[in-house]
């Protein structure tokens, strides 16, 4: 029902009260056995006990217990405590990370109001805000927070802040006459009070139309248990990944034990080399760092400004292709400025940016002194005079956001409030009023004289001027001055700034007696002030730098269109021919166009939650992945639904930042492109490992079977097979994590969100380097068994050695796609100290006595070593090679 088109006898019927007396006591318990308590209802969540087991159905951990039971098999406990260890802190985790999310609504509930004042049997009381019931009579005064959906009857000055629920910054007026027109969204509806919403200013009364779920809070509270919460391609590609290595590692175990029992061995040498072999097929540590790796990458986010709550999301930043954001305080500073001023016929630019009051004053592109033109120096001095905003001492400003941008204006030009109401007094003030569409003031200068200041709409002072003040003087108003100021008021306002006029008129003693909104007529005309909400200095060149990537910004606003298409066209957002749509266009357009029309769509302006939810799906109906920015509980169902929300940390609500995945400490949209830039990397990072560790395991896995196929002795034993796997294979791996960013990174398109784990020839090098890891180690057992065919524990101490140090220099090449000289060595010097460790846990294993006897290792002499390190620099030099000679 649209409750603020009907009459107050209308809306008093249909809710069974009194607006003289109210309900009764009996009236109302009735009511709220009917309607329930007046608070939002949570979803039933399931026992902690299941979400905990829930984290043990991810494919990876049951690779993980496989590896487990294999690792137990052989005889290694130590090895499968460890892989236990890894499962359970890895449940713990993701146990921890999904309480945390789930806190959305426990967020929203509390911005319920704790008290209300009601009329009950015909008196004002205090009670418990969930007691209340629709058909109540609800007084508000500053400072209330709004307990439920409340239809105004009467309104006095009354201004309620919205934007948790809109978006909008500025506080809107209220009325309790009904309106006309159907459709209205929320922020046009003038005479309705939200629940959640908090009243700045004035006082009111209405009747409660809505309680608890039936709110729009509690749409949003439906929406947001309703909202899907999506796997994150790095866990698709992860669990896709551990099916691939799972099937491998069977395949082979099969493989390389019927081999070797038809080849002449022992089934149960052949059983523990085929398992040994499963197990190093199988990355037990993947997920381990991959973990490390987003952790790693978290730090860095927040040295960026960029708060992460869900590991897996700094990931998702990285194939982000569209990013939706809100308008206000993201993409521009949430400080209305004026930026524009008109007096005498002169239009004057204002530099500076949001609050500061360092600023200058530019005519015909050049910085100008105003102490000469008193027009100007009045419209600045009168602006801040009828003004109930205050600039404290330290530099805090308290008031509306109109009224702080004309109090900042006249501070640019040394004109502080303060100052000024020394020679000033102020006697008596009209208030604002929305019929009247101005506010005035009664003042009384050092001389005795007393005279009106007013400001307000334009079309409205101009109708009500008789005078201008042009050349320094008071002048008739004339038809060539009324076409002048029309025309600047039409240039301002295409330029979708606010526009506020400035007018006075000195009063004789008669009429101060009759002081009141009967006064404003007769005006003096001084001059117009034009304000936005600018864009952020730095948002253009981040933008800019995301349409390099191939991500699209979308911008979506509960602000009125010609505003939102100013600040989209400033920023680029906006391309020739983009469109722009509006909330109510978008209500009547079904899910297929929107769908269908998406691509075309830049702007969406006065939009409800409802509607960004919908923008949300129909973008990933397209294919891309959606990164979604908000501040308010409105924004909190399509946070929750994209691929990664992101809240706002200094204005956003709980509720926003309970269903994010990432929060803004800057709320800063530059932050959002370093994040996305982070996350390219750390995808990246994740694929270098990946790359290092499967190159490895396969070429440990060639060694084994080579041996098979060629009727050779093992050349690896299974402890040397497990201690490569878990120890050497770990430390370069997890230095890859933190490898720096490829100068290019930002200069790529958005990976497709289907693309698999070894897309972009990634199969293809780990297998082909796998290969060549293979062959270098069976020649150097080969050729080690070749002279001392008596020696079979110095050539699989040869083989072992050669294995990995042809790993160690393989890392290197893993740092980038192109080849192993496009970067320096020493740019990762995390990676160096990793390699020199695994080297000399290595020669541990080799020349200290009582480990030789547990890694079947001896001693190798420096010929052994000139053989073991001129076959490991075979694979990468020799494949670098190759990949130059094909460019030619």
């Amino acid at each position: 029902m649209n409750w603020y088109q009907l009459s107050k006898e209308d809306v008093e019927r249909l809710t069974n009260s009194n607006l003289q007396t109210g309900l009764s006591d009996k009236e109302s318990q009735k009511k709220l056995k009917t309607t329930g308590h007046n608070q939002l209802q949570e979803a039933k969540k399931p026992s902690s006990i299941l979400v905990f087991f829930a984290q043990f159905k991810d494919f990876m951990v049951l690779v993980l217990l496989a590896a487990t039971l294999l690792s137990g098999l052989l005889g290694e406990y130590l090895d499968a405590i460890a892989i236990i260890l890894i499962v359970i802190m890895n449940g713990i985790l993701g146990f921890i990370q999904e309480r945390k999310a789930e806190k959305s609504l426990t967020a929203l509930r509390e911005l319920s109001a704790p008290t209300a004042i009601v009329m009950r049997n015909g008196s004002w009381t205090a009670i418990s805000a969930k007691e209340l019931v629709p058909g109540d009579i609800v007084k508000l005064s500053a400072g209330d927070r709004v307990g439920a959906d409340i239809r105004m009857v009467s309104a006095r000055g009354l201004y309620i802040e919205e934007s948790a629920l809109t978006g909008e910054s500025i506080p809107v007026q209220k009325r309790g006459e009904a309106l006309q027109g159907s459709g209205l969204p929320l922020g046009d509806q003038a005479n309705m009070a939200f629940m959640g919403t908090m009243v700045t200013r004035g006082s009111g009364t209405g009747v409660v139309i809505a309680t608890g779920m039936t709110t729009e809070m509690g749409k949003i509270a439906h929406l947001i248990q309703n909202a899907d919460t999506l796997a994150t391609p790095l866990q698709l590609k992860l669990e896709q990944l551990g099916k691939i290595l799972i099937g491998i590692a069977l395949l082979l175990t099969v493989l390389v034990v019927v081999t070797g029992v038809y080849r002449g061995h022992d089934l149960y040498s052949m059983v523990l080399a085929g398992v040994s072999l499963a197990v190093a097929a199988i990355p037990e540590g993947l997920p381990a760092i991959v973990t490390i790796a987003l952790a790693l990458g978290v730090q860095k986010m927040i040295k960026r400004r960029a708060i992460v709550r869900k590991l897996p999301s700094v990931e998702t930043l990285g194939c982000a292709t569209v990013i939706c954001s809100d308008k206000t305080g993201t993409l521009t500073q949430n400080k209305m400025t004026v930026t524009h001023l008109w007096s005498e016929g002169t239009i004057w630019n204002v530099t500076g940016s949001g609050y500061d009051t360092a600023g200058e004053f530019i005519r015909n592109g050049q910085k100008t002194r105003i102490d000469q033109h008193e027009g100007l120096l009045q419209l600045l001095s009168y602006g801040a005079i009828c003004n109930n905003a205050e600039l404290t001492d330290s530099g805090s400003i308290m008031g509306d956001p109109t009224e702080t941008a004309l109090l900042i204006s006249a501070a640019k030009a040394g004109l502080m409030k303060d100052n000024i109401l020394r020679s000033v007094e102020i006697l008596d003030e009209v208030p604002f009023d929305s019929a009247r569409k101005m506010m005035s003031v009664i003042v009384r200068n050092q001389n005795n004289e007393m005279f009106l200041i007013t400001k307000g709409a334009p079309d409205v002072l101009l109708e009500k001027s008789d005078y201008v003040l042009w050349d320094g003087k008071r002048q008739l108003l004339k038809q060539q001055h009324t076409e002048q100021i029309k025309e600047a008021i039409l240039g301002l306002g295409s330029q979708a700034l606010r526009t506020i006029a400035v007018a006075y008129k000195p009063l004789h003693t008669k009429e101060r007696a009759a002081a009141g909104p009967s006064a404003e007529n007769h005006l003096t005309f001084i001059g117009l002030q034009g304000m936005i909400d600018p864009p952020r200095e730095e948002v253009k060149e981040s933008i800019d730098r995301c349409h390099e990537a191939g991500i699209k910004t979308v911008m979506i606003t509960g602000d009125h269109v010609v505003t939102a298409s100013a600040i989209a066209r400033q920023l680029n957002i906006l391309p020739q021919g983009g469109k722009v749509i509006d909330g109510a266009a978008l209500s009547v357009m079904s899910d297929e166009d929107l769908i269908r029309e998406a691509e075309n769509i830049f702007v969406y302006a006065r939009v409800s939650p409802e509607h960004k939810l919908k923008i949300v799906k129909a973008l990933q109906k397209r294919g891309h992945i959606v990164a979604m920015t908000g501040d308010g509980v409105n924004d909190a169902p399509a946070i929750k639904s994209a691929n990664i929300g992101i809240a706002m940390g200094i204005t956003g609500t709980d509720v926003a930042k309970e269903a994010s995945s990432l929060v803004l400490s800057d709320d800063n949209f530059s932050t959002i492109r370093a994040a996305i830039e982070e996350g390219r990397n750390i995808y990246e990072n994740i694929r270098k490992f990946i790359r290092y560790l499967l190159a490895s395991n396969v070429g440990e896995i060639l060694v084994m079977l080579f041996a098979m196929i060629l009727s050779m002795p093992m050349p690896l034993v299974p402890i040397q097979i497990l201690w490569v796997n878990l120890v050497t294979d770990g430390l370069p791996a997890m230095a890859l994590g933190i490898d720096p960013a490829e100068d290019n990174v930002m200069k790529r398109s958005p990976r497709k969100p289907n693309e698999g784990v070894f897309s972009r020839g990634l199969g293809w090098k780990i297998v082909s380097r796998g290969f060549m890891i293979g062959i270098v180690t069976i020649l150097a057992f080969w050729t080690a068994l070749h002279e001392h065919p008596d020696q079979l524990m110095k050539a699989q101490t040869v083989a072992f050695s050669t294995l990995v140090m042809a790993q160690l220099i393989h890392v290197f090449d893993c740092r980038s796609e192109r080849s192993v000289l496009h970067r320096n060595p020493f740019g990762n010097m995390a990676l160096v100290l990793a390699v020199l460790s695994s080297v000399l846990l290595t020669l541990v294993v080799m020349y200290i006595t009582p480990l030789q006897a547990i890694f079947h290792t001896v001693p190798l002499s420096g010929r052994d070593w000139l053989l073991v390190l001129g076959m490991a620099a075979i694979p990468t030099f020799a494949l670098t090679g190759f990949q130059a000679f094909k460019k030619l």
